[in-house]
């Protein structure tokens, strides 16, 4: 099948726009991939290392407010910890805004899907109520800089940063025969390493045993993280000794992060981690049931090319496969949500200083009602890829009643319906949707139904 334009700003990025136009090529698409991050410059996320509140505000402010217990003060630092928190709430609806105007702004389609892919398949939730604006943080510093590069460097990333150790209670693990474990009641925990091997890396019956785990575990006592300093490595923490992770021994001599390091970038190298991430960038973007010489194919590029992801992109934009006109996708709900906006083409500044109760209405509740709540997958698996999660009754309707109602909330004027079918499904839409566009009784309802339409529903 040949290159094509419409389907490679659907299927692989964030949807058709009436002001951006979509990549002429795979080439185009590549060399936007390998340049600059211009929306994210445009419109910043700050790192999980800058962000403000960071979980030390909130620990400064909760022992400032125990220390003014039962003075005059009081009253001030209580003020100031309700503060912090608030300041921590209204950075979450900051980043939905900015998730959001990317998604319908970026000229980079392909990277802003990649970075969600991939935000996903290293799933961290937050594990307070305090911290649920730390997720995109999290995946500004230890995904999004990588999407392009070497998962090695990911992954280091993703295991370093404090909320995938908090999430995993990797914080809680010590090597049975540290010297902080002696005489103490905790000791070793499987959680990362087990989701490292199963999750991340090699994937569900990949080549690794119980001991592996076990041995990975151990391998990764130390790593810790605290409010004051973030990710860190503890050695009094550490297993004593090497480990032997997948016939490969790592560590023995003094404990050190870059034995640990050393053990993911090898685990990243293995031929069943190769083959698990192509098999899921091809599940994701293009068929619930990949072609196995594709994810073949994509494997072994990734493993010349010393696991740089650049190469897997461009044999899978490369395949037949990627342009049939099937669309065997479904999109889920923040990318229906996000290419509805970018193909009404809402301003930007429109999207940015939407109020509180804009964003809610339009975004966070219609996510929850359709199935999928804001940065809040229900395990460490991330959210699921088969159709029949999003094609729910409940699903549906929420898919229906956001299309109907919430376009004319967002723009003083819709587009005429007639040539929106256009502007969001291409050159060349189904017969029915055009039919229904033109037929429509009002601009409204003619809009809502091109975007409740099967055709606009997947990719």
């Amino acid at each position: 099948m040949p290159f094509d334009p419409t389907i490679a700003a659907i299927r692989f990025g964030m949807g058709l726009s009436p002001t951006i136009a979509p990549p002429v090529s795979v080439a185009d698409m590549l060399v936007r991939l390998a340049g600059p991050d211009t929306i994210a410059a445009e419109i910043p996320i700050p790192t999980y290392t800058d962000v403000y509140p960071s979980p030390l505000d909130y620990r400064d402010a909760t022992r400032a407010l125990r220390a003014a217990q039962g003075t005059d003060a009081e009253e001030a630092a209580d003020t100031h910890r309700q503060q912090v928190r608030q300041d921590g709430h209204q950075l979450l609806l900051t980043h939905i805004r900015s998730d959001l105007t990317r998604a319908a702004h970026t000229q980079d389609g392909f990277r802003e899907r990649l970075a969600r892919f991939w935000a996903d398949h290293f799933t961290a939730r937050p594990t307070k109520g305090i911290d649920r604006h730390l997720v995109s943080p999290y995946i500004e510093e230890a995904i999004r800089p990588h999407v392009a590069g070497n998962f090695a460097d990911m992954l280091v990333a993703v295991v370093g940063s404090p909320m995938m150790i908090w999430f995993l209670d990797q914080h809680q693990s010590m090597g049975p025969n540290s010297p902080a474990a002696r005489g103490g009641d905790r000791g070793l925990n499987e959680n990362l390493a087990r989701e490292l091997l199963e999750l991340h890396t090699l994937g569900v019956g990949g080549a690794y045993r119980q001991t592996d785990v076990r041995e990975l575990a151990e391998l990764l006592t130390g790593i810790s993280a605290n409010a004051q300093r973030g990710g860190y490595f503890r050695p009094e923490r550490a297993e004593p000794g090497a480990e032997r992770v997948l016939g490969v021994d790592y560590g023995g001599g003094e404990p050190s992060i870059e034995d640990v390091n050393a053990g993911l970038r090898g685990i990243a190298m293995h031929p069943d981690t190769a083959r698990h991430l192509a098999r899921k960038l091809v599940v994701h973007f293009i068929s619930p049931t990949p072609d196995v010489d594709l994810v073949e194919a994509m494997a072994a590029r990734y493993l010349e090319n010393g696991g740089v992801l650049m190469g897997m992109y461009e044999v899978m934009l490369g395949h037949e496969g990627a342009w049939s006109p099937d669309a065997l996708k479904v999109k889920q709900p923040f990318d229906f949500i996000a290419s509805s906006v970018r193909a009404l083409g809402v301003p930007r500044g429109k999207i940015m200083t939407a109020g509180q109760r804009v964003i809610r209405r339009s975004v966070q509740i219609p996510m929850t009602v359709m199935g999928q709540t804001w940065q809040r997958p229900v395990g460490p698996d991330g959210w699921p890829e088969e159709e029949e999660n999003w094609i729910t009754p409940q699903g549906m309707a929420g898919r229906i009643t956001w299309s109907m109602q919430v376009p004319q909330n967002l723009l003083d004027r819709l587009p005429d319906p007639r040539e929106f079918v256009f502007t969001a499904l291409g050159p060349t839409p189904p017969e029915a949707v055009l039919f229904a566009a033109n037929a429509a009784e009002t601009v409204s309802d003619g809009v809502g139904l091109v975007l409740a339409s099967a055709a606009f529903q997947r990719r």
